[in-house]
């Protein structure tokens, strides 16, 4: 029966976004299939479709119901094995829902049952500039810091810095600027020993200058939008997404945001005048979007960055709203972003990685 084959993706109308969020969280799905609750199938939901609603501006309390796309693109019984084919090859489904003539889903095919083994076609590559931070100290990350910089921190058999830019190149972006400080000259030694050769042009600050001071040495290097990542966390991310959507929203500035929630284990109270209690809310759920310390910037913004000033990223956000220009926010979902800027952390990521 097709609901046991998707019984763990599958989601009601009524539910909230966020925990929409959640389900594909918990199963590491990113497409949900959404039932009434007369078991009648109504829709897929996808991680893109949740993301889209949250850059409209939509509350993560609304219910999945207002954001479903009911113009999908499904295959039909009546279609023939090579059409089905075509059409996932077309859109790179990673799985493709196949209907009857009253919309009722029949079967799901999902790639690996229709190619085997053989990838999703890829998309277009970028080729954009991708700026490291890794001149930190990883102080929170001491004593290991002591012996090694943060970005040379073991990830399963590669250190992070190797994983992030394994990211980027897999998507196109192929020329590196790292900016370096501390323990800079082993960071240099070990990259030249690697099998791989990255394309890497190294700058150096000659003092602390902030998160995004040292960009500043950059000017007249970089022509084009270019990435800047932190060195301390992982995004499960087709940043090629987070392109698309800072080009069509005309942006300065993207940030990628991780949408985290956080649980008060308490009735909360709200009181009023003389202390009279206006309000009562059992447990309730905040819900925030998080830095994760990956960006977009137009070129433009290098010239908006101080030289030889201690400057951060923050205060170029601040810079860019005051004149009136665009700072964008890009979410991905809690467990899309793994974090080892401390120790707990980073335990985490060894653990799930």
């Amino acid at each position: 029966m097709i609901l046991e084959k998707i019984k763990d993706r599958v989601i009601f109308p009524s539910a909230s976004i966020l925990e929409a969020m959640k389900q594909m969280d918990r199963i590491k799905m990113k497409i949900l299939f959404v039932y009434d609750s007369n078991q009648k199938f109504l829709a897929i939901l996808t991680l893109g479709d949740i993301q889209r609603a949250i850059i409209r501006g939509m509350n993560l309390t609304d219910n999945v119901e207002v954001i479903i796309d009911y113009n999908k693109i499904y295959a039909t019984c009546n279609e023939s094995d090579a059409s089905i084919r075509q059409k996932m090859r077309s859109i790179r489904a990673e799985l493709m829902p196949i209907i009857d003539d009253h919309h009722n889903l029949v079967d799901v095919l999902f790639w690996e049952d229709v190619f085997g083994a053989d990838k999703v076609p890829e998309r277009d590559f970028i080729d954009l500039p991708v700026v490291i931070m890794a001149g930190g100290k990883g102080t929170r990350l001491k004593p290991l810091t002591n012996v090694i910089p943060k970005p040379l921190v073991p990830v399963g058999d590669k250190t992070i810095l190797e994983v992030i830019m394994d990211q980027f190149e897999s998507i196109g972006c192929h020329k590196f600027y790292m900016s370096v400080n501390y323990k800079s000259d082993l960071m240099r030694f070990y990259l030249d020993q690697l099998p791989h050769h990255y394309d890497i042009e190294f700058f150096e600050e000659d003092k602390p200058l902030g998160t995004i001071g040292s960009v500043s040495l950059l000017k007249g290097k970089i022509t084009t939008p270019f990435f800047v990542s932190n060195c301390d966390s992982i995004n499960d991310q087709d940043y090629r997404d987070v392109y698309d959507y800072h080009i069509s929203n005309g942006n300065d500035m993207t940030i990628v945001t991780m949408v985290k929630s956080f649980k008060i284990p308490y009735g909360v109270i709200e009181t009023g005048k003389d202390g009279l209690m206006t309000a009562l809310r059992e447990k309730p759920e905040q819900t925030y979007q998080v830095n994760t310390g990956v960006y977009i910037l137009n070129s433009s913004l290098i010239e908006e960055i101080p030289e030889g000033h201690f400057f951060h990223i923050t205060q170029l956000m601040e810079k860019i709203q005051a004149r009136g220009g665009r700072v964008g926010c890009f979410p991905v979902s809690e467990s899309s972003w793994k974090d080892m800027g401390e120790w707990s952390e980073y335990l985490k990521m060894i653990k799930v990685l």
